[in-house]
């Protein structure tokens, strides 16, 4: 595999397509009707986050924001925690989505590995929206309620989330696959009334039945008082034993044309409620509000994604992961929007591009592990595939290496404007992300995003250019939490994000920010590596151990001894076929040493049956570490929320028989 230097000019756009951009629009109206003039992107991002009540006022006038109410200020206080957006205002999110219904395009593109591809248009999204909106207050759903979803990435999902907001209802989704435990973690934590859920789904080729995983979930929610179901795997699926069930079609299918009503709410009442992995305890049960992701979507989806009513806009993801909340707000662009359900990985991995081929998707969101994984298989999708209408492939969960870059250039499409981006579920956005205005560098995030003021801080506290250090945003971001639920005093959410810089929130990752205002992330910031002194992200290992051919992917951790120094195993799973040898362990010490330092050279190397991931694909570095510590796996990981829960054997196995030889 041949390395690509970081910061490497890829890409770089045409005027053409800078002058027929969103945010360029933006920028003219701006001059317009606020005098404001700005040369470059750095210019604006630098005025949106010094003015930061000009900036999203700006924006609310510009998105002609609904309310009933004028708001009294932007923004209450720039502290944080306890900053207050668009106070006085009272909003819909689900209104504005139906701006768009009068569109002659479809609203949603879906598929799965039960269904064959179709597409809803936007009257019938309106229809089903509004019959489950008159269904679920027929059940006593009023405002503030919480309908919990367990359910699959298909369009009925999105009608329900819909029908949620409009109620003024609080959502909660989990994806099928999680386990049953899992589940009740998330969902008993905020007492729903209602559950919205389908009989199983389909994976690989497998079909599998959870209606009783529902019955277990049900009965550990006393104050679960009905249930929706939505016949998925099965059409004559059985729903017996569930609390008060109605059938999805008797939901939506009311016999006659209906009018959806919106519940106005105050700007900073809850849309939805967000759970982190649950890899480190309990999930965090992350509220965020409905004016708050409404503005921050309409900006990033609008000027960084460059959405429009002409776009085709996907990204896999399943309804656990907040991509998938990010991806249904892209209705709010007027986009059509694209789901699919099953493996991106079968039968090959040639079924996502296929599926950009088949639906003329225009944006192709995706994770770096599954570029990196078309990568190693020396796959070019141009050549079988036509992509004449991507424009934009976009990637999060991880870092992508610079490799990763050039690789789409060289084996997708050579005009192609790549943006990976970085955020979380704690904002339900990527912050740190791209822009069509800006040239693209290989292995970097093109920019800031408006209105979030990313800085990195070194350990006292101090912004620095050029210097790794932790990413902290510095002033206030209309999509933060506004609550944990049950953090009654805010003990929770102060201990998250602001216990380490007072009045600072510290995300949690490993940021760059350059001369050139781009951005690169170098991992978590609780799993870096530390020796003698020296921190690295472990993204700088993965990358380096990514150029030895027979491993497919690897995890490193570092295990402090006690004594000042510590123990580094590094974790590999092989290619299908190869064994870990004397040769190739020499290989990868090799490549750690050249590209990144010799004193970053792992302890141990040791070849591993399958790497612990999230149901995300995320690698679970801080679990694994804890239990080569010592830790139980029941008190560092809820294994319901993984992929692959049986990958920690191998590691409890190693933790013991460490502790002999120690």
């Amino acid at each position: 595999m041949t390395q690509t230097e970081e910061g490497t000019l890829l890409w770089q756009p045409s005027e053409k397509r800078k002058q027929d951009s969103n945010i360029y629009q933006y920028m003219n109206w701006l001059k317009k009707h606020k005098d404001l003039h700005f040369e470059d992107y750095h210019l604006l991002w630098k005025w949106s986050v010094d003015n930061l009540e000009l900036f999203w006022g700006s924006l609310w006038e510009y998105f002609h924001i609904q309310s009933k109410e004028n708001y009294q200020s932007v923004l209450t206080t720039h502290k944080m925690p306890g900053a207050e957006w668009f106070k006085g205002s009272t909003v819909n999110y689900t209104e504005h989505i139906f701006r768009n219904r009068d569109r002659r395009k479809p609203a949603i593109i879906h598929t799965s590995e039960i269904r064959e591809k179709s597409e809803v248009s936007w009257d019938r999204l309106y229809q089903e929206t509004a019959a489950l909106q008159l269904t679920l207050k027929h059940l006593g759903v009023e405002k503030g309620d919480r309908i919990v979803a367990y359910v699959a990435n298909i369009y009925e999902s999105v009608v329900a989330f819909l029908a949620t907001a409009s109620i003024g209802a609080i959502w909660s989704s989990a994806s099928p696959d999680f386990g049953t435990e899992s589940v009740i973690d998330r969902f008993k934590q905020i007492e729903p009334k209602v559950m919205i859920t389908v009989d199983g789904y389909r994976y690989s080729g497998k079909d599998f039945d959870r209606t009783d995983v529902v019955k277990s979930i049900q009965s550990e929610l006393p104050t679960l008082e009905a249930t929706i179901a939505i016949p998925y795997l099965n059409d004559n699926a059985d729903f017996d034993g569930l609390k008060n069930v109605t059938s999805w079609k008797h939901a939506v299918n009311l016999g006659r044309e209906l009018t959806l009503n919106f519940e106005y709410v105050p700007f900073n009442d809850p849309l939805w409620v967000l759970f982190s992995s649950g890899t480190t305890g309990k999930p965090k049960p992350i509220v965020q509000s409905q004016g708050g992701i409404l503005m921050e979507h309409m900006k990033a989806l609008t000027f960084h994604a460059d959405l429009t009513e002409n776009d085709r806009f996907f990204w896999f993801t399943t309804t656990g992961w907040m991509m998938w909340n990010y991806l249904v707000s892209g209705l709010l662009t007027g986009s059509t929007i694209i789901l699919y359900d099953g493996n991106p990985g079968f039968p090959d991995k040639k079924m996502l591009w296929k599926l950009a081929e088949q639906t003329n998707m225009t944006v192709f969101g995706t994770s770096a592990s599954f570029i990196t994984a078309c990568m190693k298989d020396n796959f070019a999708p141009k050549d079988e595939f036509n992509l004449r209408s991507l424009k934009n492939i976009s990637s999060t969960g991880s870092p992508l290496p610079p490799e990763g870059f050039q690789w789409c250039y060289n084996n997708v499409k050579e005009d192609l404007w790549i943006a990976s981006a970085s955020g979380g579920t704690d904002v339900c956005t990527a912050f740190i992300l791209g822009v069509p205005i800006l040239p693209v560098y290989a292995g970097e995030l093109q920019c800031r995003g408006l209105g979030a003021k990313i800085e990195s801080f070194n350990d006292d506290g101090k912004s620095e250019i050029n210097e790794v250090g932790e990413l902290v945003l510095t002033e206030p971001f209309p999509s933060m939490p506004i609550y944990f639920w049950n953090d009654d005093d805010g003990s929770r959410l102060h201990e998250s994000y602001f216990d380490v810089f007072p009045g600072i929130w510290r995300h949690g990752d490993y940021l760059k920010v350059t001369d050139r205002h781009t951005c690169v992330i170098y991992g978590r910031s609780d799993a870096t590596i530390n020796r003698g002194g020296i921190r690295i992200g472990t993204s700088e290992i993965y990358r380096a151990v990514d150029q030895v051919p027979e491993v497919a992917d690897s995890l490193i951790v570092d295990i402090p001894d006690g004594n000042g120094d510590s123990y580094v195993p590094l974790f590999v799973l092989m290619k299908e076929g190869k064994e870990l040898t004397d040769d190739i362990k020499k290989g990868i010490k090799k490549q750690i040493r050249t590209q990144c330092s010799p004193r970053h050279t792992p302890t141990g190397i040791y070849s591993v049956p399958d790497l612990p991931t999230t149901l995300n694909g995320k690698k679970l570095e801080i679990p694994v570490k804890k239990i080569l510590m010592g830790k139980s796996v029941d008190k560092v990981v809820n294994q319901g929320s993984l992929s692959n829960p049986k990958s920690l054997d191998y590691f409890v196995a190693f933790a013991k028989e460490q502790s002999k030889t120690n």
